[in-house]
């Protein structure tokens, strides 16, 4: 078991926005040399394992990444000369002590940062700075975080929250809860760490804040990560990059960028992944962000070691161990000895191997982190066992299997996936109030025009009838607003679904044991749109998904999503049934032949056509709504991504199944199936599937 470094952001509270780069930072960032132009890659890809990850805390700010060249200017000495001058006002001596703590964000010596941040807490409280105080706890889990004592972390913020929600202070308290969700997560409760990130992306919302709500986005990709639930963690980190570099944050785009690279790679997607972190380094090597450097050059050696590359795996690796060494980062330091000896164990040379991975777990229990001992258990259990040394490899086995269910309980899962949705009903909720506030006042127009109609009377029977007509045209008017209402509702969430809505004012996330889900893909998408404009893209797009809306719409299959040139819908939800799986495979027959019979008209009229993959997989997933100013009906879990590797690991013309699928309709009569044997799926392993086909 392999663990990459999945980077997460922590927000704190710099008295002045931007980020302060320490010369000790400076120099361990001077030892990188920039490397990827020598990178070589070989066409045949090793399976990559799934890769287990551990969560930082990286020094960044949320606010602009520049500094002031005042504050540039200031050396320490200059910061504590401030600091001990008592004639100073005192919230300008606690920005100088505070902007003095930045030198160590970035690795330094964390007893340094805690000192200072303990300094700055008495402070406060003596002077009665509420504010400062809730700064100053951050500064203080901030340092026991680099500790590695999470903790001790989580106490420190929940002081801080405490102190920013009495004030009302919506900025800081969504940074703290964005720094509980981190330290949540390092300690393994990724429920709690969910709860806390969502309630940090809410309020950034409220307030506008685009680098909050970029930071929160990508942390919580991280935790569907964390689950291997790669299509929804792809889709946050897309939004955190987006909003990044809209922004302008660099450094927190680059995180995402490191973070996607690492999905690529356990893909399979080495190319990609090459790409991804060295888009990553390049920021970090202008940031002088010394543990985002180590952590992309451990993730680097381990794709090369995965390829066969050990000397170049080596190279990176004792780079990244040099720095992490430097800054004193024992969470880097631990799981790049895993990581080394991971290598050594692919190269045959156990002995080094087991040097690495005793090393990497005597680190992982100072830390405390459940991941790389989790990992680094796994990776004595595999030396001991080509040892021969089978007590001590069957103590490791069992010492990583309690570890490994910890992290990957389904009730944890589930509980993430609930504390999710719980956000967005709570979204939908401020959007019915409002609705609700629209027909409060609709219907106070209603008496209004209804007092109007009574004193009519008295001015005449004309001026009644006149008014009347206005009345019964207003009400008509408005009964026809109302349906054009639920007609969009129900065009946007199945039925039973609007009317929980409707009824209760929310809708419930629901786990679904078994449904059918369907992808589609056009081969050959990309070549195509450089030979159309971009209006006749659209144009037979529009033609092909308008056609498979109706096609799912006869066999009672909930369309989900479009995402690019991509299909998905899932038979079998929101209401269960026992047909979805014939009922998605009879459709997929229909999305085949129209794509085919499209296929020739366009041949023989000599234009560019569409070739397509379809894949079916069967399994549970969470159902529920999504999305803030756009919500609609979305499903998540591993039967996703699986269904998806059945697309892609698929053929051009072909309906590809999975075994799960096949199980359930094997029996049915007209169809009949090829069986393709175990088949290679990226971030999967090799997976039995089947070609499934009309009997002739």
């Amino acid at each position: 078991m392999e663990m990459c470094f999945v980077q997460r952001s922590a927000q704190l509270n710099p008295a002045s926005k931007g980020l302060y780069i320490s010369p000790f930072v400076g120099i361990a960032a001077a030892m990188i040399r920039p490397t990827f132009t020598c990178w070589t890659t070989t066409s045949q890809r090793m399976p990559y394992p799934i890769l287990f990850r551990i969560l930082f805390f990286c020094a960044t700010t949320c606010a602009a990444a520049h500094v002031p060249a005042q504050d540039l200017n200031l050396n320490g000495d200059s910061l504590y000369a401030i600091w001990n001058d008592a004639s100073r006002p005192d919230t300008v001596r606690f920005v100088a002590l505070q902007k003095r703590a930045r030198h160590f964000f970035y690795g330094g010596n964390p007893d340094s940062l805690l000192m200072i941040g303990r300094q700055l807490t008495a402070f406060a409280v003596t002077h009665d700075l509420k504010k400062e105080e809730g700064k100053a706890l951050n500064l203080i889990a901030m340092g026991f975080g680099n500790k590695g004592d999470f903790d001790s972390s989580e106490h420190y913020l929940l002081r801080s929250t405490h102190v920013f929600e009495t004030l009302h202070d919506d900025h800081n308290l969504s940074v703290t809860l964005n720094n509980l969700g981190n330290t949540a997560s390092s300690r393994g409760d990724l429920a709690q760490a969910i709860e806390y990130l969502t309630r940090c992306l809410r309020i950034a919302e409220s307030l506008g804040d685009s680098s909050g709500m970029a930071r929160a986005l990508g942390n919580i990709g991280v935790m569907y990560h964390m689950q291997e639930d790669f299509v929804n963690a792809m889709d946050y980190y897309n939004r955190r990059v987006a909003i990044a570099e809209a922004i302008g944050d660099k450094q927190c785009a680059s995180e995402a960028y490191g973070n996607m690279a690492i999905i690529h790679a356990e893909q399979g997607d080495t190319l990609l992944a090459l790409a991804g972190y060295e888009k990553s380094l390049a920021v970090s090597r202008v940031l002088a962000d010394s543990s985002s450097l180590s952590r992309n050059l451990f993730n680097v050696g381990r794709l090369l070691s995965g390829q066969g590359d050990f000397a170049g795996a080596k190279e990176r690796f004792e780079e990244a161990l040099r720095i992490s060494e430097l800054i004193s980062e024992k969470t880097d330091m631990a799981s790049g000895h895993e990581a080394i000896g991971t290598s050594f164990f692919q190269q045959g040379d156990l002995r080094q191997a087991l040097r690495e991975g005793t090393r990497a777990l005597e680190l992982a229990r100072d830390v405390g982190d459940v991941t790389i001992l989790r990992d680094a258990a796994f990776l004595l259990f595999r030396v001991h066992k080509a040892l021969g040394a089978d007590n001590q490899a069957l103590e490791m086995h069992e010492f990583y299997i309690s570890l490994r269910d910890s992290v990957l309980a389904d009730e944890n899962k589930q509980e993430i996936m609930s504390q999710r949705f719980q956000y967005d009903y709570d979204k939908k909720e401020a959007l019915l109030q409002a609705e609700q506030e629209k027909k409060d006042a609709v219907a106070a127009e209603e008496l209004r025009r209804k007092n109007l109609q009574r004193n009519a009377f008295i001015g005449g029977f004309g001026l009644m009838v006149l008014l009347a007509g206005t009345f019964f045209f207003q009400r008509n008017r408005i009964s026809k607003e109302k349906k054009r209402s639920e007609e969009l509702l129900l065009n946007i969430l199945p039925e039973e679904v609007a009317e929980e809505l409707k009824a209760k004012g929310e809708a419930e996330a629901k786990l679904i044991n078994e449904v059918t889900v369907l992808f589609t893909d056009f081969k050959g998408f990309t070549a195509m749109s450089e030979t159309l404009t971009p209006k006749e893209l659209v144009k037979d797009l529009h033609e092909c998904f308008s056609a498979f809306d109706a096609i799912m719409h006869k066999h009672n299959i909930e369309k989900i999503k479009t995402i690019g040139d991509a299909y998905m819908a899932a038979g079998g939800l929101p209401t269960p049934n026992i047909t979805h799986a014939l009922d998605v495979i009879k459709a997929a027959f229909e999305i085949r032949d129209f794509i085919a019979e499209g296929k020739a008209r366009k041949v023989a009229a000599g234009l560019p056509y569409f070739e397509i993959r379809i894949g079916v997989h069967t399994g549970p997933v969470v159902a529920g709504i999504v999305g803030v100013k756009k919500f609609s009906y979305d499903i998540w879990g591993d039967t996703v991504n699986t269904a998806s590797r059945m697309e892609s690991s698929g053929e051009v013309g072909q309906v590809n199944i999975s075994e799960a699928t096949y199980g359930l309709v094997k029996e049915e009569p007209g169809l009949t199936f090829s069986p393709r044997g175990k088949v290679q799926a990226k971030g999967k392993g090799e997976m039995e599937m089947y070609f499934v086909s009309h009997r002739a």
